[in-house]
C-alpha cells in the first residue's frame, strides 16, 4: 500500500477517535434544522416545543431530535442528534408518539446537525421586560462552547413556528456580518443627529 492509503487510514482513525472520545451531554428539548441552522428549543414541559416542531416540519424543515438531544463537542463545534431508540419519533400530547419519517417522508428528518442557536421558550409575563429591538445579545454555554441564545415568550395566538423561522434567518444573517437591530438603531441615531443639527442651525439663524 502507498503512503496515500496509510495517511487516509490515519486520518480516518483520528476522526473516529475524535468522535468516540468527545464529551457528550443530553439536554431535554427539541432540535430542528431550520434553513440550515441547527436550532435547539428548550423550555418547560408542555410549553409547546413539540407542537412547534410539527409546524416547522410541515413548513419543510427537518426534525433532528425530540425530547432528548445528545450533544457532542468536537473542537469548538457542537453537534446534536437523537438517541437511537427515539430517533425520528416525536411526542404530541393528545395524539401520542408519531414516526415523523413515515408520516412526512425522509426529507422531514435529519440524523444530526450543528447547534447554531438556542431558543428558550417561557410563559409570557405581563410585568417582564422583553427586548423589542434585538440589541441584547446573549450566549449560553454548552460543554464550554458559547452558543447564541434568545428567549421567546409564549402566549395564546403567537405563531411560534414562524418566530423560530425568523430567529434562524436572523441568526444566519448575523453570522454573515449583518445585524438588523444594529442597522435600525444606527438609522434612528442618524435621524436624531440630523434633526438636532437642523434645530441648532435654525436657532443660530432665526
Amino acid at each position: 500500500r502507498g503512503l496515500g492509503d496509510v495517511y487516509k487510514r490515519q486520518a480516518m482513525t483520528i476522526d473516529y477517535l475524535n468522535h468516540a472520545l468527545a464529551p457528550v451531554i443530553t439536554r431535554h428539548g427539541v432540535l430542528v434544522d431550520v434553513y440550515g441552522e441547527g436550532v435547539l428549543i428548550l423550555g418547560d414541559s408542555g410549553i409547546g416545543k413539540s407542537e412547534t416542531a410539527i409546524e416547522l416540519i410541515k413548513r419543510g424543515h427537518r426534525l433532528v431530535a425530540d425530547d432528548a438531544v445528545e450533544i457532542t463537542r468536537i473542537g469548538s463545534t457542537l453537534s446534536g442528534t437523537a438517541p437511537e431508540l427515539i430517533r425520528n419519533y416525536l411526542e404530541v400530547r393528545g395524539v401520542g408518539v408519531i414516526d415523523v419519517e413515515k408520516l412526512f417522508g425522509v426529507g422531514a428528518v435529519q440524523d444530526s446537525t450543528q447547534i447554531d442557536l438556542v431558543i428558550q421558550f417561557e410563559k409570557w409575563e405581563d410585568d417582564k421586560f422583553y427586548d423589542r429591538l434585538g440589541l441584547d445579545e446573549n450566549d449560553t454555554t454548552i460543554l464550554d462552547v458559547p452558543v447564541p441564545q434568545i428567549t421567546i415568550p409564549v402566549s395564546a395566538g403567537r405563531n411560534l413556528a414562524a418566530i423560530v423561522e425568523l430567529a434562524a434567518m436572523n441568526n444566519r444573517q448575523k453570522k454573515h456580518g449583518f445585524n438588523s437591530a444594529r442597522e435600525f438603531a444606527a438609522q434612528i441615531d442618524g435621524h436624531i443627529d440630523r434633526v438636532t443639527r437642523e434645530n441648532e442651525l435654525k436657532n443660530q439663524n432665526p
